[in-house]
């Protein structure tokens, strides 16, 4: 099995606890999101970037749930400034930096380690170590080629193009958010009207997905870094009375690119009006597990929440098929 270092993900979901987490809400238990475990098992490719960053708007299901704050998200909806918070701001030099820094120790030095001031002061620490030019450096996309920049297309593209950037300096797993603006003025929840314009994101997509992939293969990144498209539902063949289409959760496509697998094009098929499958099923937890194993993560270790072993995922087989 071919070990990959990164792994980046693309979704549009509307809904989407289960498609991050692999498990339906469960009482008082709040589940880590795939990218929170992945942080959590594997960590930065280097220590001067966070291992999970979040290009989108930040959600209790795109969170660290039990496994609390240090494996969480750096998150973001600007890219050409950075993330919120960790740069310096004008007038504050080097010294008085550090000054505050000399006053802020004493309070994080206080609390139980499990308790929420120690994790508080983990994530503050976590910050600023990260504010610094280095890491910042990699929020500058005009140091691109301007060529490179218009292949990515738009908001979207530009995303996927500073993933790229971030898959360089060592960040090991990134989701980008697509369609945060509504461009289309329905996003994909695509009901009534809204159907009709599905193609402008439709087309959104598909540019800058081919050009993250090309790119990422024309500097030897595409065999390691893993690529995957998620959703929380599908939708039904049919129109409703509407003239859009519902929802359609018992049967839904999900994408992986790239991570050095043994791509086949699509696998599993449904019946004609897509509503139920036929052959070669695979469960939301078998996607997960799947992305495990391709990450170098045993898909059944068990992790611990409040001292009861709780499994990564909920019984997920990786797709065999994929790998070998």
């Amino acid at each position: 099995m071919r070990t990959v270092n990164h792994r980046l993900g693309i979704e549009h979901a509307l809904a989407p606890n289960f498609v991050h987490t692999g498990r339906a809400v469960s009482g008082s238990t709040i589940y880590p999101s795939i990218g929170s475990v992945v942080a959590h098992e594997r960590g930065a490719a280097d220590d001067q970037v966070p291992a999970y960053l979040l290009i989108g708007y930040p959600s209790v299901s795109r969170g660290p749930g039990f496994l609390g704050a240090r494996h969480g998200y750096i998150y973001l909806v600007d890219t050409e400034t950075g993330p919120a918070g960790l740069s310096t701001p004008e007038g504050i030099d080097g010294s008085r930096a550090a000054e505050r820094r000399r006053l802020l120790a004493p309070l994080q030095g206080n609390g139980a380690p499990d308790s929420s001031a120690a994790e508080y002061a983990i994530a503050q620490r976590e910050a600023l170590r990260l504010a610094g030019p280095g890491f910042m450096r990699n929020f500058r996309l005009d140091e691109e080629p301007s060529s490179l920049r218009q292949r990515y297309g738009g908001e979207f593209g530009q995303r996927c193009l500073l993933s790229r950037r971030l898959v360089q300096a060592g960040v090991r797993f990134i989701e980008v958010s697509h369609n945060l603006n509504f461009i289309n003025g329905a996003g994909w929840d695509t009901h009534n009207a809204g159907q009709l314009e599905q193609h402008t994101l439709i087309r959104e997509l598909d540019t800058a997905l081919s050009a993250l992939i090309t790119d990422l293969e024309a500097k030897g990144l595409l065999d390691k870094t893993l690529i995957a498209i998620g959703t929380e539902f599908g939708r039904p063949g049919q129109f409703d009375s509407g003239g859009g289409r519902g929802h359609q959760s018992a049967a839904f496509s999900l994408v992986l690119a790239g991570g050095g697998l043994r791509h086949r094009g699509a696998y599993g098929i449904t019946d004609t009006y897509s509503n139920k499958i036929v052959e070669h099923p695979v469960s939301v937890p078998d996607f997960h597990a799947t992305i495990y194993a391709a990450l170098g993560i045993n898909p059944a270790k068990e992790l611990v929440n409040a001292s009861r072993p709780v499994p990564i995922t909920d019984g997920g087989k990786p797709i065999a098929a994929l790998f070998g």
